[in-house]
């Protein structure tokens, strides 16, 4: 059968897996939305697939700067920085750039020779760049949704942008394959194991007819190693190589 492209195909190709409609799963629909929302949280967090790097262009009002924040989207997981919004001492457009004086006033070596000079002037640019000019403090929490810059209302201006650096989740309701992704089904197939063997759990001992007997406790424990095994699998290893960000 096709990987699931929905919600409602996703949750039953979970149940499927758990051995439906062979097996009676004895978890309601409003626990199985709990657990594959569970899922895409923790996903969201800690697969390198659940999230996105983004630039997003913000233009400064007064409010902002009367406020000292920039509100943003509740989707946004955490900031990684933001564009300087203070004077650069390479400031400039066109023939004004530093860079590109630079470049004009040294294309023979440039050309003819190699370019350790022209790296070594630009990394002491940058340095410069730190030291003279700094890089404006902000501050993030995903459950406040407010970017606060720390830098003093001198630095920002009405009518400028700046440039956040931030990690976005991804959607599944705007991108349908994500239900297809193989660690999301996995890890709520384990979530939803889990309930089932939480809910049997109030039947242990008691035995039905022709002398079968519920082992809910067996089911319990295979879905919270199961679930343990994931969860320890992605934060050592699945997690994305750079997530240096506030939030």
């Amino acid at each position: 059968m096709a990987q699931p492209n929905s919600r409602q195909t996703f949750k039953d190709w979970v149940l499927r897996k758990l051995g439906a409609p062979v097996i009676d799963i004895n978890v309601s629909d409003e626990q199985i939305d709990d657990r594959v929302d569970e899922a895409v949280d923790f996903w969201r967090d800690y697969h390198y697939n659940g999230s996105q790097l983004v630039y997003m262009k913000h233009q400064i009002t007064q409010q902002n700067i009367d406020d000292g924040f920039v509100d943003l989207p509740d989707t946004i997981l955490g900031i990684s920085g933001i564009f300087n919004m203070q004077s650069s001492i390479s400031a400039g457009g066109g023939i004004f750039n530093v860079q590109y004086q630079f470049v004009l006033n040294n294309l023979e070596d440039i050309t003819g020779y190699n370019i350790t000079n022209y790296f070594m002037s630009m990394q002491h640019m940058e340095f410069l760049q730190e030291m003279l000019v700094g890089k404006p403090m902000v501050r993030y929490n995903k459950h406040v949704n407010k970017l606060w810059i720390d830098s003093g209302a001198d630095v920002m201006t009405v009518g400028e942008y700046i440039i956040i650096e931030a990690y976005d989740v991804i959607d599944p309701a705007a991108y349908s394959d994500v239900w297809s992704d193989r660690f999301l089904q996995n890890y709520a197939t384990a979530l939803i194991k889990e309930q089932w063997g939480s809910n049997l759990t109030k039947f242990t001992g008691m035995q039905l007819v022709g002398g079968v007997t519920f082992n809910g406790e067996q089911i319990l424990s295979d879905g919270r190693e199961e679930r343990r095994l994931m969860e320890e699998e992605a934060v050592q290893n699945l997690q994305p190589l750079s997530y240096n960000y506030i939030g």
